[in-house]
């Protein structure tokens, strides 16, 4: 159903409605967490119980479009259980009401379902055929939905930023700030000077590192006209790849389904952990995605049928073999000097930092640096936090997040750019009521004030329902849906 939800998400309605289905609010982390009740009862909340049954169609309904369900998202499914019932707890005890007018004027009014601003009883139907659902269904989830918004009304409605707070949430973004930088990777290039011992001792101290995998593969096409006499994929064709795929799961080998099934005899290849063959040092002869496939098989799964643009595959792992890489291999000196070089940066780096921590690092010591390195200097200033002219966003919100005249080094998560930052002057920025992005900023400030809220009453739920989980029920539930 939600799937179809989407194709009308245009309206402020659907944005709306989709939102609130899917906020799993924040009831989690509950504490302690015990063991008890029947085996029919999953979990307990407060005094009231809720089956196994309950949560595997709460399941079903959240995953209707996916191909299957793993444990860590039954669990992550399981926490959005609770917290919904926590929810619907609270607004039984908040006595949250909507009447079937209300109700009806909200769908009447959905512009979906207007045609010459008139609802539209066609339009209505329409969509609810589309969406695979009744119309006693939807109201059903929409009267849940609207009245778990009239609890977060309830909870952060009546929050009003004040000016202040308005102009806090401006200054934040829109403030200038005028700083002088240094290139650290024009210092970085200076110390780039690693000797043959480098690299020799690097190789023998993180030989483990340089292991690489064989995988001998053997394989066979699945070709229609062996296994329907024709060159089309008619219905016997996929009637004998389920066969095959059933075999598959029962554990069989290629060898046995080849004879079953008269195949062409099978050939194997031999290719490394990145797809290469070993004997032709190319990647082999298949499409990228297919090899991505092919590389993964392993001992749990050694026998896989793929498909691939119609056309169909069984890959089976033969031999799996590990090798020691030698350090004369292009791509292991490769590696080498890109780890001596990360090495390198991090040791400079934190040297900086620890200066600057120890309040030994200031604007002068900015200046010597840039003198002793021959680094330029470059000066700019950023127009806002969105400002990315130049350095990165990233960068640029590290920089502000720190105040005036300091120094600091901003990085990027691999360490491919490298800035050394003197924080020159910031020219705070205040927002005119007038303004035609004041109601941005105002709600903006609201989101984070609510959000606030949102976090305070999530601790209080916390002490106000005890949580007992039923895990014997829970892992039943898993294996199911295995």
């Amino acid at each position: 159903m939600l799937a179809k939800l989407r194709k009308f998400s245009s309206s402020i309605f659907a944005k709306f409605f989709l939102a609130i289905v899917a906020i799993p609010f924040i009831f989690w982390g509950m504490g302690p967490l015990f063991t008890g009740g029947s085996q029919n009862t999953i979990v307990t909340i407060g005094k009231e119980k809720f089956s196994t049954d309950e949560f595997t169609n709460f399941i079903r309904y959240k995953t209707t479009n996916s191909s299957s369900v793993d444990e860590n998202s039954i669990e992550n499914l399981f926490s959005t259980f609770i917290g919904e019932k926590i929810m619907e707890l609270e607004i039984n005890y908040f006595n949250f009401k909507l009447s079937d007018n209300s109700l009806s004027s909200i769908i009447k009014n959905e512009k979906a379902f207007l045609k010459g601003n008139k609802f539209s009883r066609t339009a209505y139907e329409k969509f609810l055929l589309e969406s695979n659902t009744n119309a006693a269904s939807f109201e059903y989830n929409l009267s849940k939905q609207e009245k778990k918004n009239q609890l977060l009304n309830f909870i952060g409605g009546g929050i009003v930023p004040s000016h202040f707070v308005v102009n806090l949430a401006y200054d934040k973004i829109n403030q200038q700030r005028d700083i002088e930088f240094i290139n650290l990777n024009d210092i970085f290039k200076n110390k780039f000077n690693f000797s043959e011992n480098n690299i020799q001792s690097y190789y023998n101290q993180n030989k483990e590192t340089f292991i690489d995998i064989y995988k001998t593969i053997n394989f066979a096409k699945l070709d229609p006209r062996i296994l329907s006499g024709g060159n089309e994929f008619n219905d016997l064709f996929f009637q004998k790849i389920d066969e095959i795929d059933d075999l598959i799961v029962e554990g069989k080998s290629l060898k046995y389904i080849s004879k079953k099934y008269n195949l062409e005899s099978s050939t194997s290849f031999t290719i490394d952990s990145q797809g290469i063959d070993i004997k032709s040092k190319n990647k082999i002869n298949f499409p990228d995605k297919l090899i991505s496939k092919i590389i993964i098989i392993d001992n749990e799964d050694p026998i896989l049928l793929i498909e691939n643009i119609e056309e169909y595959f069984i890959f089976e792992l033969s031999k799996t073999e590990k090798v020691q890489k030698k350090i004369n291999d292009k791509f292991v000196a490769k590696e080498i000097l890109a780890n001596l070089e990360r090495q390198t940066k991090r040791k400079i780096i934190s040297e900086i930092v620890a200066k600057i921590n120890n309040n030994n690092f200031n604007k002068k010591q900015f200046n010597e640096l840039s003198k002793d390195e021959n680094a330029v200097i470059k000066k700019i200033t950023l127009a806002s936090k969105n400002d990315d002219k130049i350095l990165k966003q990233e960068l640029v919100k590290q920089i502000y997040a720190f105040s005036e005249n300091r120094v600091i080094v901003v990085t990027d998560i691999d360490l491919s750019e490298n800035f050394l930052i003197y924080i020159d002057k910031i020219d705070n920025k205040s927002i005119d009521r007038k303004s035609e992005d004041y109601n941005k900023y105002f709600n903006l400030s609201k989101i984070k004030m609510v959000s606030n809220l949102y976090k305070t009453y999530d601790t209080y739920l916390k002490n106000k329902y005890e949580i007992n989980i039923n895990h014997k029920a829970l892992d039943a539930v898993k294996n199911y849906f295995k």
